[in-house]
């Protein structure tokens, strides 16, 4: 297969030209939908200068689900590039390591004892995410926290909340009306107010993920090479798996169980920014993450009008034939290079 960087713009223009494309998708989500609305009512929404249906759709309904995009999208693809780098994997996404996982079982529990809290759900499912993390990063570091024991251990404790998922739906089986909206993912009927809490943990997880991008370039290098230069490797991989989990754990929890996401994008991105920066590789992952997610949603409320898809079904629709075409080329020997 020929490689797509041949056909690719300058690596040093890629993060500008993902930023103008998530740009350009944002106002897109904004106009388009069941009620189109021209460009000239969205700015004048957005300027407080807008009244009547256009103003109240544009600022209640679709800048709380464009935002919700934009953030979920590059929360999960900076994620599943930390996790990718670090577990050495290219099949590696933010579910491998406990965070869809436990976001549905404490969803579920939620669901099932609180009915009535729905505004609890949100905070539930992020406590639940970054728990199944932190349970992978404790069996890992009690037994050397190598890359193949983290993936294995992520798989344990997957399938375990998912039978204690299955076990509170069996003693509770009203509990699945909550559970299945968010099991599928999706932006729809978003706020501001449930989007504002995740917006500042993505934002220090990110920040803190990008200052220590230079020691992540030394960690791909390899463990060996890492420590001969005095590196901290194991605490090192802790630190920014535990950072990926706060990412994507924030988003599942107004986002739901949004899937693919933090595979596709990182792979994308990958041929047009390179892997000579972890930094602006993490930069092109977030725009190029939060561009898809906005694109996939755009479509998937467009495209079967008056009917809606959720995004969750849109991006499984996409992600699972890219995940198999993934698999066959690793199959065949052909990986991603040092991450």
């Amino acid at each position: 297969m020929k490689d797509l960087r041949t056909f690719s713009i300058p690596t040093e223009s890629v993060v500008p030209v993902l930023g103008a494309l998530a740009v350009l998708s944002a106002l897109l989500s904004l106009c388009l939908g069941a009620v189109p609305v021209a460009p000239g009512e969205v700015l004048a929404a957005l300027l407080g200068r807008g009244s009547g249906t256009a103003a109240s759709i544009v600022l209640y309904a679709r800048l709380p689900r464009t935002c919700g995009c934009l953030l979920a999208g590059a929360a999960l693809a900076a994620a599943g590039t930390i996790i990718q780098g670090v577990l050495g994997n290219p099949l590696a996404a933010p579910n491998i390591i406990g965070v869809n996982a436990g976001a549905g079982f404490c969803t579920a529990v939620c669901a099932a004892l609180w009915p009535a809290w729905t505004a609890a759900v949100p905070f539930a499912a992020f406590l639940g995410a970054l728990g199944g993390v932190l349970l992978v990063l404790f069996i890992g570091s009690r037994t050397g926290a190598s890359k193949m024991t983290l993936v294995l251990a992520g798989v344990a404790v997957s399938g375990m909340f998912s039978a204690g998922v299955d076990a509170v739906l069996a003693f509770f089986p009203d509990a699945l009306n909550g559970y299945a909206d968010f099991r599928v993912g999706g932006v729809a009927n978003l706020s501001m107010n449930r989007v504002a809490p995740a917006f500042w943990v993505i934002l220090a997880a990110f920040l803190l993920a990008l200052s220590l991008s230079g020691e992540l370039d030394v960690l791909l290098l390899g463990e060996e090479t890492a420590r001969s230069l005095g590196l901290p490797a194991r605490r090192l991989r802790l630190i920014l798996l535990a950072l990926a989990a706060a990412l994507a754990g924030a988003a599942v929890s107004f986002a739901g169980l949004l899937g693919f996401v933090g595979l596709i994008a990182p792979h994308m991105v990958r041929r047009l920014a390179g892997e000579d920066s972890s930094a602006r590789l993490l930069l092109a992952a977030a725009l190029g993450g939060a561009a898809l997610l906005t694109v996939c949603d755009i479509l998937a409320r467009t495209l079967f009008a008056p009917y809606e898809l959720p995004v969750g079904v849109a991006l499984s629709l996409l992600g699972g034939p890219f995940f198999l075409w993934l698999l066959l080329r690793q199959k065949r020997g052909r990986g991603m290079g040092r991450a």
